[in-house]
């Protein structure tokens, strides 16, 4: 299930009075970053990975491998596709420190990127991370 579409979740300003009609009370509420909105959704996630394309479509070998290896662990998990706003591929790796697509997050902690997904999996070391 896709979490993030930039051109719709803008955290849009609000503004506020106790008088619409007085303009001098009105102020304006600070939108979020894209690095704290991108937080809140590794920490309201259980699992979330970001990734090139989708889970159905990836666009890139590394993210393609890392979708099939949560398939088999069964267990669901949510994407946001970075390819679909430059804004949350080059804000991410600051967050994560973490340089490199894809990046997979479970229970708010960076599990890491293809190599260690795969590894983990193969070890049989990621199925247990989701409980």
């Amino acid at each position: 299930r896709c979490l993030w579409t930039w051109s719709v979740i803008l955290n849009c300003v609000e503004l506020w009075s106790n008088n619409k009609n007085d303009l001098k009370n009105w102020r304006i509420i600070r939108m979020k970053t894209t690095a704290e909105q991108l937080q809140e959704m590794i920490d309201n996630n259980h699992a979330l990975l970001f990734m090139k394309g989708t889970p159905h479509h990836p666009q890139c070998g590394f993210s393609a491998k890392v979708v099939q290896a949560l398939i088999e662990v069964g267990k669901p998990f949510n994407y946001v596709d970075v390819l679909s706003d430059p804004d949350a591929r080059c804000t991410l790796p600051s967050v994560s420190e973490w340089p490199t697509f894809p990046q997979l997050f479970v229970k708010g902690e960076l599990v890491g990127g293809c190599d260690i997904i795969t590894e983990m999996h193969s070890l049989n070391e990621l199925a247990p991370l989701f409980d």
